[in-house]
């Protein structure tokens, strides 16, 4: 049934003006004119196209200004002939209508907006642990830019200098990070038994030493059970089963959920993550000309071969491409991730891709794990700093599945050399030919991801 408008033109409707939706908007613009399609855009919040990723480094001070984050403001979309709707929150969507209904954040206002093609972008949220005080002010969840926003009001009114981070992956540690450079005294209180379980514990135990390096107090395996409150409903302390931890300003860290909600209610189909379920052109599964992408959707691990929730900037400003790019008449696919993310905490970078023992473990795959520790650059060469690359390989086939890498600087972005093997699925031993860029200053003369597929792929071989 098509909704088309008094020109003529079809009508795409995007819900969310962060990166999987504006780039879905801008694409979709650049495929096609507004004679022939009319985009209106609507987003909940003050901004749009903005980096999330950078929230931690602008609470830190590493970023200055707020504005240095926003790729695009609400002007220049709008300069771009996209009606975007700030401040207004899409409350429901009518699948059979082609509609979805808006409201007006300030004023409260609410309407209809018929639609023949629709975008859902709705990010994703920060989990709220279900306990008393996890509502209370002074707790902050680190999502959007307004998040990040109401934290730094928060430390600027803030008397006394105690944080503490509940969880501690990527959020967690670099949140931890931040406030340590703002002078906080930080304690982090973790459910696992080392901090980022996105690595192996082994890995996550250099993590661990290097935040106590920083002066953060790592509290492991631990659960938060409450918040606790002053009379005027500000937090001031957090609880675990044994101890308590005064508290001026709480971070959570714990992770996010796919944004769903809207979703769900009009029937749309979630994954076991939580996650909307799509095709490879990013078309909602069995919905002709419903599109979704970004933090609200699960991808398909090239690896495992199973759907996962990996809400991450990269992969949502491709996925807003190839939805623009089919929204707009022409065809593009997205096939899946690897699942690469790198971090840091000070000087110390870490990385991984592919998957974990454990992950390897749940799917099934029987593989051979080893470690290697060598050094940033020839041993030599001023600057040359220790790095540790774990390295997971296939039995049998010795394929790679999953790369860590914990060092100093020239650490991190190596993981990409294991991300592009993981896509061309290929095996320990194929990677020992690769012809890495080799010069003292860069890697000593076996580059240390060769060094561990080396010995990978003897491990590999050595097994009957």
């Amino acid at each position: 049934m098509s909704m088309n408008t008094a020109s003529g033109a079809e009508r795409l409707v995007v819900i969310g003006g962060d990166a999987a939706g504006m780039s879905a908007a801008s694409q979709a613009r650049r495929m096609k004119g507004p004679d022939e399609l009319e985009i209106v855009a609507f987003e909940r919040g003050h901004f749009t196209s903005y980096s999330a990723c950078g929230i931690p480094y602008w609470v830190g001070g590493d970023v200055t200004d707020r504005d240095r984050l926003i790729a695009r403001s609400p002007q220049e979309h709008q300069s771009r002939d996209i009606d975007l709707r700030m401040r207004t929150e899409v409350t429901e969507i009518d699948v059979a209508g082609g509609r979805v209904r808006a409201r007006d954040v300030d004023s409260g206002a609410e309407s209809w907006t018929s639609y023949d093609k629709l975008v859902i972008a709705t990010g994703a949220r920060p989990i709220r642990p279900d306990m008393p005080g996890a509502d209370a002010s002074g707790v902050h969840g680190v999502q959007t830019l307004d998040d990040g926003q109401a934290l730094l009001d928060t430390l600027a009114r803030t008397r006394g200098r105690r944080a503490v981070v509940v969880g501690a992956g990527y959020i967690g540690v670099e949140m931890a990070e931040a406030l340590i450079k703002r002078d906080y005294e930080v304690t982090v209180v973790n459910r696992g038994s080392e901090p980022m379980s996105t690595l192996d514990p082994d890995m996550g135990r250099l993590v661990h030493e290097a935040m106590e390096g920083l002066g953060i107090t790592m509290v492991n395996d631990t659960e938060v059970t409450k918040l606790l409150t002053d009379d005027d409903g500000r937090v001031r302390a957090v609880v675990t089963r044994d101890a308590e931890y005064p508290a001026d300003v709480v971070v959570l860290g714990i992770g996010v959920r796919p944004e769903t909600g809207l979703a769900q209610a009009a029937g749309l189909p979630l994954g076991t993550h939580g996650g909307l379920l799509t095709d490879l052109a990013m078309r909602v599964r069995g919905y002709e000309n419903v599109w979704a992408g970004g933090d609200c959707v699960e991808v398909l691990d090239l690896v495992s071969g199973q759907e996962r929730h990996v809400p991450l900037g990269t992969h949502a400003n491709k996925h807003g491409q190839v939805i623009g790019t089919n929204a707009g008449g022409g065809y593009a696919t997205f096939p899946g991730v690897v699942g690469t993310a790198v971090s840091k905490v000070c000087d110390l970078e870490i990385a991984r891709t592919g998957l974990r023992e454990k992950d390897a473990r749940r799917v099934g795959l029987r593989f051979e794990s080893v470690t290697v520790e060598s050094t940033s650059r020839a041993g030599y060469y001023p600057g040359a700093s220790p790095m540790t690359v774990k390295m997971l390989a296939e039995r049998r086939t010795g394929r790679l599945l999953g790369v860590q890498i914990v060092g100093r600087e020239g650490a991190g972005k190596r993981v990409d050399i294991a991300a592009v093997a993981l896509t061309a699925g290929m095996t320990v031993d194929q990677m020992t030919a690769l012809d890495l860029g080799y010069a003292p200053p860069f890697s000593p003369v076996w580059d240390p991801v060769l060094v561990a597929a080396r010995k990978a792929a003897r491990a590999v071989a050595q097994r009957p």
